[in-house]
């Protein structure tokens, strides 16, 4: 249950910070970035409420998806 939560919450991550950031990736892209953004936002914050980690994930996924245009896209 626990991967099927993490892909979930990832999926939903990786989509507001898709539509945040204009980006024009695909779902699957949302997925893999937003599972990342919330990794790197639960190394960084630790556990947070439901609403707290969502947003700090958003967060930390814009900077993924910044970092990846950026910097690894070219």
């Amino acid at each position: 249950m626990g991967i099927l939560w993490t892909i979930l919450m990832g999926a939903l991550t990786g989509w507001l910070a898709g539509k945040i950031m204009k980006s024009q990736g695909g779902w699957i892209r949302n997925i893999i970035i937003g599972v990342i953004g919330g990794f790197i936002s639960g190394l960084i914050f630790g556990s947070t409420t439901l609403i707290g980690g969502l947003i700090l994930s958003v967060i930390c996924t814009c900077v993924v998806i910044w970092v990846w245009e950026k910097y690894i896209k070219k």
